[in-house]
């Protein structure tokens, strides 16, 4: 189903706190026409679990239309297991093609509530992607349970334990599941992570930082693709490893924070973070600017060429 860099746009803001739909359809277009493979809206990059349902239907139906069919378009769902069904819902009556299923609120689970969570808040008649981090943490066993169900088409991975989810890979695989399964790396800032995924038979990965510098994401795909080290070292250097480094500044949710502020560097407007998000210090944002621009600078002339 994906082919290509995926794309996880922000959720903007306009002056009166409400979602700017207007900008929405105008930051998922340029994202399309940039070169995305798939888009996935209302996500962790675009809080979702700030987002009211009446919100969320809008901007799912929005972004439907803004990418008409170009790629897949999957809506986060998540929350309370009705709660997650209930969004699953509006998502599939959006126009959406499927569902990014993000963990249940707070509690624990262990594998069998974990598969049972999965089952009621997903549809049969809709495809679900299984999010792999926080509190929703699979083991072999219960992957394969969730990957067997007829309506789950992939796994993202956010807990980042690379041992554990090379046996998950190869269990799945064995499995024979129906069709085809796609795996995903779903770490913050995946790109710096990603060779090692890709070692362990995982090709997929959401870039936050396409959301706001789509021609250093792109470049860096493309790298990866053509296994170009000396462009994907510099790319590391100037913008990647950087990058990481402020966003650790920054505590647990400073990514999204980062990511809203990226794009008004880059001349967006995204109305900032609703809370518990914090927003970006003027100090911040200087070396962000900083960062972006020397990503920017590393990007070949002809990166078109290059592809």
């Amino acid at each position: 189903m994906f082919n290509g860099l995926l794309f996880f746009p922000i959720t903007p803001y306009g002056n009166d706190g409400a979602v700017d739909l207007t900008e929405l359809a105008a930051h998922i277009g340029r994202g399309v026409d940039a070169g995305a493979g798939g888009v996935f809206a209302a996500c962790g990059t675009g809080e979702f679990s700030a987002l009211e349902p009446d919100e969320y239907a809008d901007l799912v139906r929005v972004a439907a239309e803004t990418v008409a069919g170009r790629v897949p378009l999957f809506a986060g769902a998540g929350g309370p297991v009705r709660t997650a069904r209930r969004f699953t819902d509006l998502a599939a009556a959006a126009g959406a093609d499927g569902v990014l299923l993000l963990p249940p609120y707070l509690s624990e689970a262990t594998g069998p509530g974990l598969e049972a969570y999965v089952r009621a808040a997903t549809s049969p008649d809709l495809p679900a992607i299984v999010y792999n981090r926080a509190n929703a943490r699979f083991d072999e066993r219960s992957a394969v349970a969730v990957a067997t169900l007829p309506q789950v088409i992939g796994f993202k991975d956010g807990a980042g334990d690379l041992d554990l989810m090379s046996r998950i890979v190869r269990a799945v695989r064995d499995a024979g599941t129906s069709g085809t399964f796609d795996f995903f790396n779903g770490m913050p800032t995946a790109e710096v992570t990603q060779r090692a995924y890709r070692a362990i038979g995982v090709p997929l990965y959401s870039s936050a930082a396409f959301a706001f510098a789509p021609r250093v994401a792109l470049a860096y795909y493309h790298a990866l693709e053509r296994d170009d080290q000396r462009l994907i070292a510099e790319l590391d250097r100037a913008f990647y490893h950087p990058l990481v480094r402020l966003r650790q500044r920054g505590g647990p949710g400073y990514a999204v924070s980062l990511i809203k502020a990226g794009a008004e560097l880059a001349g967006f407007p995204s109305g900032g973070v609703r809370p518990p998000l914090t927003e970006v210090p003027a100090e911040h944002r200087e070396e962000l600017a900083r960062i972006l621009a020397a990503g920017l600078a590393a990007v070949p002339e002809r990166q078109d060429a290059l592809r």
